[in-house]
């Protein structure tokens, strides 16, 4: 049994093994298992049920990162998106008004979009023909978005008035001061190279929450997991002939689609799993994955799902097969019976992370070709419209419209690809059918 499972997954091809394999699982899952408590908690602020939601988090992990790791047999993990899950709760429900049964629709109809797109292999199409510069610039936008949301959810940054709508919070307050703890033991694990650092520093600033009165400890620790039923098909598919929201679902599927590749392309190339082109040899086979994860999580209750850039954790211990994706799965559904505990997490214990994976995504910006003036204002106009205007989708849209006009204007049209003015028209599409009101 043991040798086939080494024949299926090419254990002799990659010169890995059993303990290295598993090794680089549990490394991966120590690394991105923080999405099991902050995305059902960021799902929260949109009405969707915490106990449900987590569980949802959790399957669509399962299901897709086994569908990695057996289908695809790549060294990958696939959980719901961040970014794509703050654009759900703060966008199109807080903002919009939109109901979170029609936001799951929109993810289901994005997913389903995926597969078609990935069968008929027009998705690489579309994909490749987003320039590096707005790649770049949709991670440092999104990443400035969570910050933001990390910031105010702790109580560090707080609502203003009129002509200063933004001012910091009561950083003498305790709850307050345990968030700037939880984020300071987060970056001083992460400076030290500790493996798992997000999630220790979530633990400890947890355990602190309870030891000082500033959050219930949980009645228990383990249990059965929590019902599904509050969010398993629950999608409000009438929604989708409103006019004003397909730029819901586009945008949902433009981030998804951005996300996706970037991931593939990034964490294939740390793996040495790319060609000497640069392309990774049957893209097809992860790219469906994610597709499928995506259309499953809509159907659960949570948001679009695709491979998580922390699979490179996983990849540095040695990670090379889908057997490892295979070790991540099983972790994750092992976290079902640890619900309770999971659900008592504080805000003060997420809320860091959020501002920490917001730094980490606000690298790329040192990519972008800030001195080329064709290049720097579509891309700051996605970062600064995404902050500005709290919402992702005005901002990504913004970077599609502006580069081909700007490439245009500069007489060098021909570095934009044809993908792109599709891209383009779909955007403007979002504006006249955005629901300004």
């Amino acid at each position: 049994m043991l040798r086939q499972i080494q024949r299926y997954f090419e254990f002799e091809k990659h010169q890995t093994s059993f303990r290295q394999e598993t090794l680089a699982g549990v490394t991966t899952f120590m690394t991105m298992s923080y999405i099991i408590v902050v995305n059902p908690k960021v799902l929260e602020a949109a009405g969707i049920p915490l106990g449900a939601s987590m569980v949802a988090t959790i399957l669509t992990a399962v299901f897709g990162t086994l569908l990695m790791g057996i289908y695809a047999r790549r060294p990958f993990a696939i959980a719901p998106y961040m970014g794509e899950n703050a654009f759900i709760a703060y966008t199109v429900v807080v903002t919009l008004g939109y109901s979170w049964q029609a936001a799951l629709a929109a993810i289901f109809i994005g997913g389903a979009l995926f597969v078609l797109l990935t069968i008929f292999r027009l998705r690489q199409w579309l994909v490749e023909a987003v320039p590096e510069g707005l790649r770049y610039s949709f991670s440092v936008g999104i990443g400035l978005f969570m910050t933001f949301i990390g910031l105010n959810a702790t109580g560090v940054v707080t609502m203003g008035v009129p002509g200063a709508p933004v001012r910091i919070g009561d950083v003498t307050s305790a709850p307050v001061l345990l968030s700037v703890v939880g984020f300071l033991l987060i970056a001083v694990l992460m400076i030290r190279k500790v493996p798992g650092a997000i999630l220790i520093g979530m633990l400890v600033t947890t355990f602190l929450a309870f030891v000082f009165g500033i959050a219930e400890p949980p009645s228990a620790w383990v249990s059965s997991p929590p019902s599904l039923a509050p969010t398993f098909l629950q999608l409000d598919l009438a929604s989708v002939w409103d006019w004003g929201f397909f730029a819901v679902v586009l945008t949902v599927f433009i981030m998804a689609f951005v996300d996706t590749m970037g991931t593939l392309i990034g964490v294939s190339s740390r793996a040495g799993l790319l060609d000497e082109h640069g392309n990774l040899p049957a893209v097809e086979k992860p790219m469906f994955a994610d597709a499928l994860a995506t259309t499953f999580a809509g159907l659960v209750g949570t948001t679009t799902a695709g491979a998580y850039i922390e699979s490179a954790s996983g990849i540095e211990a040695g990670g090379r097969t889908g057997f490892t994706a295979v070790v991540v799965a099983l972790l994750f559904a092992s976290a079902l019976f640890f619900t309770p505990f999971l659900t008592a997490v504080p805000v003060q214990a997420y809320g860091p992370v959020l501002v920490v994976v917001g730094f980490l995504m606000l690298s790329p910006i040192t990519k972008i070709k800030l001195d080329d003036f064709t290049e720097l204002f579509p891309a700051l106009s996605v970062v600064i419209l995404m902050s500005f205007t709290f919402n992702i989708g005005v901002g990504i849209t913004a970077g599609f419209v502006l580069y081909p006009l700007f490439k245009l204007a500069a007489g060098r049209v021909n570095e934009v690809r044809s993908g792109l003015w599709v891209l383009a028209g779909l955007s403007l599409l979002f504006y006249v059918f955005y629901p300004y009101h």
